[in-house]
């Protein structure tokens, strides 16, 4: 499970995170919404050892993210808004030095490089260098370099920005089957279909606050419309550039 306690931060001027509050339970998905400037990358960024915030307290599987990020890498799987692979090696070669990082054994690293490459049907460009690769490739090479320790938690930042239909799909399914694995999945997104089609939790920040913690449905009540994209909008307002 991931909890976040009253974590705030600022960067010089601009308070990015107020006071932002949150859990995400295993093998649920819980979407994390809010408009441009909401705050919703920079608790991401907490989360994933990225940044320490300036107060509060963020907790993966019991241990503190700030306490002890060691031990926290090993059990979280992060794939960041910008892909950041290494354009001149390989795919695989990309997956291969972060199951390193990971302190994989070899053997075992190359089972896991040949299932992730099976399960996100990569075949057919693994063995290429990334650099020229479409966005739908390069995502499924930085979700296989996320996955590829096997961690029991999955942070994700907007995965389907710039996908088209096809991909977006199939990488939908990818995220259904890691909740079925019973992963804790948490990601950001600006697409209220997916969120719908997808999400079991709905966390809402706007201004770097939560607005709304809770189910779909809920969230649905609490605004008075079945429409998601209108409960939305109620909640977080226009938001602010920036984040």
């Amino acid at each position: 499970m991931i909890e976040v306690r009253n974590i705030a931060k600022e960067f010089g001027s601009v308070q990015a995170v107020k006071d932002v509050s949150l859990k995400a339970q295993d093998g649920r998905i819980t979407a994390l919404l809010g408009p441009n400037g909401a705050g919703k990358s920079t608790t991401l960024r907490i989360l994933s050892t990225m940044i320490i915030p300036d107060s509060g307290n963020t907790i993966i599987d019991g241990v503190d993210v700030v306490a002890d990020p060691m031990t926290v890498r090993k059990r979280i799987g992060v794939l960041p808004h910008n892909s950041g692979l290494y354009g001149r090696l390989t795919g695989v070669e990309n997956i291969n030095y972060f199951g390193k990082l990971q302190g994989l054994e070899p053997t075992r690293l190359t089972q896991r490089i040949e299932s992730l490459i099976e399960q996100l049907k990569m075949g057919d460009f693994a063995h290429r260098r990334t650099a020229g690769f479409s966005q739908g490739q390069k995502i499924k090479v930085a979700l296989a370099r996320a996955l590829v320790h096997n961690p029991s938690h999955v942070i994700l930042d907007e995965p389907t920005n710039g996908l088209d239909v096809m991909a977006t799909r199939a990488l939908r399914e990818i995220i259904a089957n890691l909740k079925q694995s019973g992963k804790c999945i948490l990601f950001s997104s600006h697409v209220m279909q997916e969120v719908d089609a997808l999400c079991d939790d709905v966390v809402v920040i706007s201004a770097g606050e939560v607005r709304f913690n809770g189910t779909i449905s809920q969230l649905r009540e609490h605004a008075g419309t079945e429409n998601l994209e209108d409960a939305f909008v109620h909640l977080a307002g226009a938001g602010e550039d920036g984040e």
